[in-house]
């Protein structure tokens, strides 16, 4: 079965454009095989921009989702939930940062186009070999276990204790109290160690 990609070339105002041909880029991209749809926009993380992408998901019958953006530090969080809003898992996403690793570091135009061009055949090429991923859960039991039985041991084993979590104390000698066990006084209130 074929896939259907879409990919969303995103100006950034002038930070991407300025440097970046991203019609080119786009234009490009719909020629990649498996892309079905390519466009550009001026602020793809904007509320207008998400929409587009939820829209065309719709529209297009898109099956996975590449973004050409900024860093995937800042945006990818939105742009996952835009493709989870428009019917798609969203690890059927990946993100291509044009921004800080093109725009930024490049000032001959035609080099960054090409640049970028790269960057979103080789985000196409993964994203056409993802498999949706499910969140899970674990369940946990807030329990700690503490090894060791000596002053240290005990005290951890006691604050947990006092936190509100189960603990577990091991130790493997036959008593617990470590070296204070051996001392006869401590000092300086001289009380039995034992």
């Amino acid at each position: 079965m074929k896939k259907r990609v879409g990919v969303f070339v995103c100006d950034c105002g002038a930070n991407i454009a300025s440097v970046v041909d991203t019609e080119k880029v786009a234009q490009l991209a719909s020629q990649i095989p498996g892309v079905a749809f390519a466009t550009t926009y001026k602020y793809m993380c904007s509320d207008p921009g998400q929409e587009q992408i939820r829209k065309a998901i719709q529209e297009q019958n898109l099956e996975q989702v590449v973004v050409a953006s900024c860093s995937p530090r800042m945006h990818e969080g939105t742009f996952r939930k835009a493709v989870q809003a428009g019917g798609i898992n969203p690890y059927l996403f990946e993100m291509v940062n044009i921004r800080e690793q093109d725009s930024w570091v490049h000032h001959d135009r035609e080099q960054a186009t090409q640049k970028a061009q790269d960057l979103v055949r080789m985000a196409v090429s993964k994203v056409l070999r993802n498999v949706p991923l499910q969140i899970s859960t674990v369940p946990i039991t807030k329990k700690a276990l503490v090894v060791g039985g000596g002053i240290a041991g005990m005290q951890a084993a006691l604050d947990i204790a006092e936190a509100g979590h189960q603990v577990i104390l091991v130790e493997r000698e036959a008593s617990i109290g470590g070296k204070m066990t051996q001392l006869d006084k401590t000092f300086p209130t001289m009380d039995c160690a034992a």
